[in-house]
């Protein structure tokens, strides 16, 4: 008989690996994702374009979204709202793995859902990043139906995948009405504070079009008012920004050049540590 470590590894063998810095946005074309990890921790950053229904099988997911932090335990369930910038870590379960089961609701699916079952949409101005979905045994028999689908592929059976989104907003839209306040809202993000925006969002690694967005502007509108706020360029404020907060971090908290970097928005140790000497004349290991 196999133990549970074996059978966490030939379930994570089975699937297609999700890319590791993906953690909110399809690994391939299907609404339905298995995520399956063995042996270390994945970490990474992205920008929550669709909503995304989830379910924690085994290990820990934490999601931070710049002001707060979410983790999801084994039996928890999450909806993570659209237009969010989040950081991940995926931990997996001692001696076992990270599982997860995710379903994206793209806009197409939630506005011919809304039309027919006569939902109106709403325009909620909620920021938080996660919504906490209560367990539920309806949830959990839907969930364990999901498993069955694990090797189909959303080209070969977009009916069936179809019904099950289907089945999934029905649910949650039952056990939870309130939801329809986050999954029917269809606006674009409005025009926002763009200091106090940039100030809590800095450390994410996205390029000016999606912060551009995120902030309610056009790019060219965006760079406008971003010499207005902060008097220099949005590129050259966020590298000065990025270094500033990584010399705090390893000067007064003691924390290591190589745990900071990814952090505070970099996307390697090599361009980091060059940057870091030329702003302040030392090598951050040296600090």
């Amino acid at each position: 008989m196999l133990t549970d470590k074996h059978q966490s590894a030939d379930w994570c063998l089975s699937l297609t690996f999700e890319p590791m810095a993906a953690p909110a946005i399809r690994s391939d074309n299907s609404p339905i994702q298995f995520s399956c990890y063995l042996n270390k921790n994945r970490e990474g950053e992205q920008f929550v374009a669709q909503h995304v229904f989830g379910f924690q099988q085994e290990g820990i997911l934490t999601l931070d979204d710049g002001t707060k932090k979410y983790i999801s335990k084994p039996g928890d369930f999450r909806l993570v709202r659209k237009n969010h910038l989040v950081k991940f870590i995926k931990q997996p379960a001692e001696q076992g793995a990270f599982r997860s089961i995710s379903m994206y609701f793209d806009e197409n699916t939630l506005r011919q859902f809304s039309q027919e079952f006569g939902y109106e949409e709403v325009h909620n101005r909620d920021s938080h990043a996660v919504v906490a979905i209560p367990t539920h045994p309806l949830y959990k028999s839907f969930v364990d139906s999901l498993l069955a689908y694990e090797g189909l592929q959303s080209g070969a059976h977009q009916e069936l995948i179809a019904l099950k989104l289907k089945e999934a907003l029905l649910l949650l839209l039952k056990v939870n009405p309130a939801l329809k306040d986050v999954l029917f809202d269809f606006s674009e993000p409005r025009k926002i504070d763009l200091e106090a925006f940039m100030q809590k969002n800095f450390h994410f690694n996205v390029d000016l079009k999606r912060f551009a967005y995120l902030t309610g502007r056009s790019l060219a509108t965006f760079k406008r008012d971003f010499e207005k706020v902060f008097a220099e360029s949005p590129s050259r404020w966020l590298l000065h920004k990025r270094l500033q907060e990584a010399y705090y971090r390893i000067k007064e908290k003691g924390i290591a050049p190589s745990d900071v970097y990814l952090d505070v928005g970099f996307e390697d140790l090599s361009h980091f540590s060059f940057a870091f000497k030329k702003m302040y004349g030392v090598s951050p290991s040296r600090v």
